[in-house]
């Protein structure tokens, strides 16, 4: 606990400055995390009531998944990042970053009867067999809700949480970003493509698992962050303070 985890701090804040760029914030809410222990049980997490516009590395809570009297001390993480990530930590070790949205149109299919990501383009195929879908909502996620949904991310990258918003999880969090960017643009245009009242152009199962795999070759995240940071050392070098 004594490390001062710089670099994790930069990365967990850039991205905390891309969501707001991108409108994929809500208000003070939702929440991001990334372990900085081997078994993920020690993670930085936001704290309670920062925009994530103004979010800078060193305003990041280093908590403890382990310590059950964490609300119970001064400045404590809000209550439901505090359960959720805890969970989602907890029960899975290769979720090292948490990213949690309410994003427009990623809400908007996780209120739908079907919230199936269809492929119908290069980028929802890149999704195809890859997320996991909770239908249980029981309310906001603390105690046994944020069990549950940790158990139901498995080892997909995308976990839609029915009548709530999304979670993307990965090892780090440039694919963490990456993953929760372009399921948010997956979503606009499946979303779009309802809109229009037309039958979806739905490719057959073979193509979309081909190309989900080829999207796994192709891992750009890193390179893409990389470009969002550079933005962000010209433009909100304070991210970094």
């Amino acid at each position: 606990m004594n490390n001062d985890f710089k670099q994790e701090r930069y990365d967990l804040a850039a991205a905390f400055r891309w969501a707001a760029r991108l409108n994929m914030h809500e208000a003070v809410a939702n929440h991001f995390s990334l372990a900085v222990s081997e078994d993920g049980s020690q993670f930085l997490l936001n704290p309670n009531g920062s925009h994530f516009s103004q979010i800078r590395s060193s305003d990041l809570l280093l908590v403890d998944g382990n310590d059950k009297t964490t609300m119970s001390k001064p400045n404590p993480p809000e209550p439901t990042a505090w359960a959720i990530h805890g969970a989602i930590h907890r029960n899975n070790p290769q979720a090292r970053c948490i990213l949690h949205v309410h994003s427009k149109c990623a809400t908007i299919l996780a209120s739908l009867k079907d919230k199936t990501m269809y492929p119908i383009d290069q980028n929802t195929m890149r999704f195809f067999e890859r997320v996991s879908v909770d239908n249980g909502y029981d309310g906001m996620g603390l105690g046994n809700e944020a069990e549950r949904l940790s158990n139901e991310l498995g080892n997909n990258q995308i976990l839609l949480l029915g009548s709530h918003g999304v979670i993307a999880a990965a090892p780090s969090v440039a694919l963490a970003f990456d993953s929760l960017y372009y399921f948010e643009r997956s979503c606009e245009t499946l979303i779009g493509a309802y809109q229009t009242g037309k039958t979806l152009n739905i490719v057959s199962d073979d193509v979309a698992r081909k190309t989900a795999k080829q999207w796994e070759k192709f891992d750009n995240s890193k390179v893409h962050f990389d470009a969002l940071k550079s933005i962000l050392d010209k433009e909100e070098p304070d991210y970094k303070n």
